[in-house]
């Protein structure tokens, strides 16, 4: 039977860290500040854009007061930049067709601001894979708030997310709904810290898990 699968974007089917580096220390250069290391922007993804950007004003040493033009830089520049097709991790769109070919319900559910992941689909090929795209901006509260991954699910009486991180693994439990942990993500725990149904290193594996699923609820 098919079931409604809701998909968070940053570290789960991309790996956006390199460009959203690239559009925060555009917007540092405009205050003469040195780049922040990939690894460390990382650290800072999965909340939302405003909490990245608090985070980044934090580490810079700028002033409260900068928070909001730099907020706005920044988003001025991500909803531009473009998504390379590598940046997609490996197997997503084979993946992705053969739930679709299932008969599974697609739908996005990420913090990413929403014309930034519309682009970011539609540059990498996957804009009309998706019957719903929930972003960070879509509703006045973002993930790990359970209403962003209910709105993408619209109602589905058999759900299940995809994500990698512990802000995923956070909403799936405030939703009660069945996760499935992407590992090879964003996440900086343990994956047995993590409350997950099950987890996958590759998303070749995807479809056999969904299947699972599909059969148990």
């Amino acid at each position: 039977m098919s079931l409604t699968i809701a998909f968070d974007l940053d570290g789960t089917l991309i790996d956006s860290v390199p460009q959203i580096a690239d559009c925060v220390n555009a917007a540092l250069s405009h205050h003469g500040i040195a780049p922040l290391p990939q690894q460390k922007v990382q650290g800072f993804v999965g909340r939302g854009l405003p909490a990245l950007v608090r985070q980044v004003v934090a580490e810079v040493g700028l002033s409260e007061s900068e928070t909001t033009p730099l907020h706005d830089r920044i988003l001025a520049l991500y909803s531009e930049v473009e998504t390379p097709l590598s940046a997609l991790y490996p197997g997503v769109s084979a993946a992705l067709g053969v739930l679709r070919d299932q008969g599974h319900s697609l739908a996005i559910c990420t913090n990413k601001p929403h014309e930034a992941t519309l682009k970011c689909l539609a540059d990498t090929g996957l804009a009309l894979t998706f019957d719903r795209v929930i972003g960070g901006d879509s509703l006045p509260t973002r993930k790990p708030d359970p209403a962003m991954l209910h709105a993408a699910l619209d109602g589905a009486p058999r759900p299940l997310y995809v994500g990698d991180s512990e802000t995923d693994a956070e909403t799936a439990q405030a939703a009660g709904v069945p996760f499935l942990l992407f590992t090879e993500g964003y996440r900086k725990s343990p994956v047995e810290a993590l409350p997950h149904t099950a987890s996958f290193r590759s998303f070749a594996d995807l479809p056999r898990l969904v299947a699972l699923q599909s059969s148990s609820v």
